[in-house]
């Protein structure tokens, strides 16, 4: 499969839609997500650029957290993501799209960029990273938040076949964008990438995303449709043998009497790790050279 030169190391273009995803996983892991944005400690009146914002719902949390003086933007690379990132902004927001490597903002105008699960898009982080930090304002900060760094647990109960189910995702994805491994674990270099970009008092904190059975509706349809339809189903076969891939299905099916959201041990974490970089005035042309 060869991928347009323009596209990002997943595949990410202009025409590429992957909305009903965000949406579900912005409604699944709200309350983590809006506290790790009170964990900022934003000032009222800053300045905020979401970059990848997807569907938007973060602008809304970003929003009230720095008050009716400050402001809000949003910029996105898919066209369907900005369509819908628009319909839930909050008044005063401003969202765009454009790409992450050309940004249409000015220098030294933003505090704080807050970025979740996008860096790893990137055929360059480091190089975004920078043009990224030359945005900020002294003192600003770039916050790079990213889901599952460690291994999500589904199967609670056999953990044999929650083993086998991770590695055959990595053997998918590896295939499907003609990536090695050592592109896909790029993404678990977060702290590395951003002193690589110049950003200094580097810190990072990992947040557990935990669900015990019985569930409700947002983790239900997230768990539902974006794992175990849409990450998971048919294309796993080929990376399974027939018994195991056989009791994932079942394990997926709701019409199954041992379909695994129902069953009373169900019990599922998933982490989200928050690395936040600063740029300080006097490193400033160190950052951007």
């Amino acid at each position: 499969m060869n991928r347009p030169a323009s596209a990002g190391l997943l595949g990410d273009t202009v025409a590429r839609d992957y909305g009903w995803k965000l949406r579900l996983f912005n409604a699944f892991a709200e309350a983590e997500l809006r506290q790790t944005i009170a964990g900022l400690q934003l000032q009222p009146g800053s300045r905020v650029l979401d970059a990848g914002c997807g569907t938007g719902e973060a602008l809304g949390w970003l929003a009230a957290a720095v008050g009716s003086d400050g402001m809000v933007v949003g910029i996105d690379l898919a066209r369907a993501h900005m369509v819908a990132s628009r319909a839930n902004a909050p008044a005063g927001a401003l969202v765009m799209q454009a790409n992450l490597t050309q940004l249409p903002l000015a220098p030294a105008s933003i505090d704080l960029v807050w970025s979740v699960n996008t860096i790893n898009h990137l055929r360059d982080p480091v190089a975004s990273l920078q043009d990224l930090a030359a945005l900020l304002r002294p003192g600003g900060r770039i916050a790079l938040g990213q889901s599952s760094l460690l291994p999500d647990m589904y199967f609670a109960w056999d953990a044999r076949l929650e083993r086998l189910v991770n590695e055959a995702v990595r053997q998918y994805y590896r295939d499907r964008y003609q990536v090695s491994e050592r592109e896909l674990a790029g993404i678990r270099s977060l702290v590395g990438r951003l002193r690589q970009a110049g950003l200094r008092n580097v810190t990072a904190r990992t947040f557990t995303i935990e669900r015990v059975a019985p569930l409700g509706r947002a983790d239900h349809d997230y768990l539902l449709q974006v794992i175990f339809r849409g990450t998971w189903g048919e294309r796993l076969r080929p990376y399974l043998d027939a018994d195991d891939y056989e009791a994932l299905v079942r394990l997926c099916d709701p019409g199954d009497p041992g379909f695994a959201l129902r069953r009373p041990d169900f019990h599922f974490l998933q982490s989200f790790t928050l690395a936040v970089g600063e740029v300080r005035s006097n490193e400033r042309s160190a950052v951007v050279s």
